[in-house]
């Protein structure tokens, strides 16, 4: 039997050798660039869904056959868990595309403020002789006698907890939804608040999904309890973080520095009081604030199984009944 697995809206507008690739010969790649070009018999008759963004519900009202949807990507919350879970849809993401991509990023964000690469590069480009002074870098530390916090310690958080320590740094993580032992499993400490782990973090990133519980957790109150010269990366999700309130502790210099991949809205919004002091080169912001465009990500070999994985995932499920990843199972089974 040959599954049909429809793209509805695809995010790479060609080169499909990839998604084609992916199928095997369990399935095939039908592939279109809007909700709006699927025809009434793709949706009838499609066996898996691959797609980024959500289908409108008058197109879901369309799905005769639909077993499975897979999001090619970590995040979900775009997406209508309840909806699709009524229909009873699995949901699943792929969550180890860009492991190592993202916590590599991390790293260098909080690199690049420590050790003041942008700063440097910015001051040379000024004037290269005048300000040839390798001994002014303004959140220098040696990274063995700091402590990194991470916030969330799933695949990315314990792979940038791995990175850290082979820098000879203390780490420590919250996360309030991990069984005991993780701590012990890999040599790091663990506390249970995250005034605990601002309050003795040089460095906080952090590493944990968008949700309702999660939206605006890093608030004034936890920045408030930050120690002293805090560097704060983020490569999770920008709404993660409440902007204002980094805004009014940077200014308050209750945190030193941040490094941001992610910001609230993308891309970012030039009137926010933040983004429009770091882009008028504020003297109180100055190499403060190092921004990249939600880039962490990517890299050739990460597109590549973020194009390549989805199939996969799609056609185990539809040959073996196996479910990887899903992200609505217990909704499902609510509805049983």
């Amino acid at each position: 039997m040959t599954y049909r697995v429809l793209y509805p809206s695809m995010r790479w507008p060609a080169n499909r050798e990839i998604e084609v690739a992916s199928m095997g010969d369990l399935g095939t790649a039908e592939m279109c660039d809007g909700f709006e070009e699927v025809t009434q018999e793709q949706w009838a008759q499609c066996d898996a869904l691959v797609t980024v963004n959500d289908v409108p519900a008058e197109y879901r009202a369309k799905l005769n056959k639909c077993r499975i949807l897979v999001t090619p990507k970590v995040g979900f919350d775009n997406l209508d868990l309840n909806a699709w879970s009524a229909l009873g849809i699995p949901i699943c993401n792929i969550p180890d595309y860009g492991t190592m991509e993202v916590a590599d990023h991390a790293m260098a964000l909080m690199l690049s403020l420590m050790k003041g690469i942008t700063f440097h590069t910015r001051e040379l480009k000024l004037s290269p002789a005048q300000n040839w002074r390798p001994a002014l870098n303004p959140y220098g530390k040696r990274l063995s006698v700091c402590t990194l916090g991470l916030v969330g310690m799933g695949r990315i958080g314990t792979a940038v907890a791995l990175r850290a320590k082979a820098f000879g740094m203390d780490v420590v993580f919250y996360d309030p939804y991990l069984s005991n032992g993780v701590d012990l499993a890999i040599g790091v400490r663990r506390v249970h608040s995250l005034g605990e782990l601002f309050g003795q973090s040089d460095v906080v990133s952090l590493h944990l999904p968008l949700s309702d519980a999660t939206r605006k957790l890093i608030n004034a109150e936890v920045l408030a309890e930050s120690k002293p010269g805090l560097i704060l990366v983020n490569t999770a999700r920008g709404p993660i973080i409440d902007l204002d309130a980094l805004y009014q502790a940077m200014k308050n210099n209750q945190v030193q520095a941040a490094g941001l991949d992610v910001l609230p809205e993308e891309p970012a919004n030039p009137d926010h009081p933040l983004i429009k002091a770091w882009a008028a080169d504020e003297e109180w912001i100055d190499h403060r604030l190092v921004l990249t465009p939600h880039s962490a990500f990517f890299t050739p070999e990460s597109v590549y199984d973020m194009r390549f994985k989805p199939g996969e995932v799609a056609l185990t499920y539809l040959s073996t009944g196996r479910l990887q990843n899903c992200v609505n199972e217990e909704l499902i089974g609510e509805r049983r």
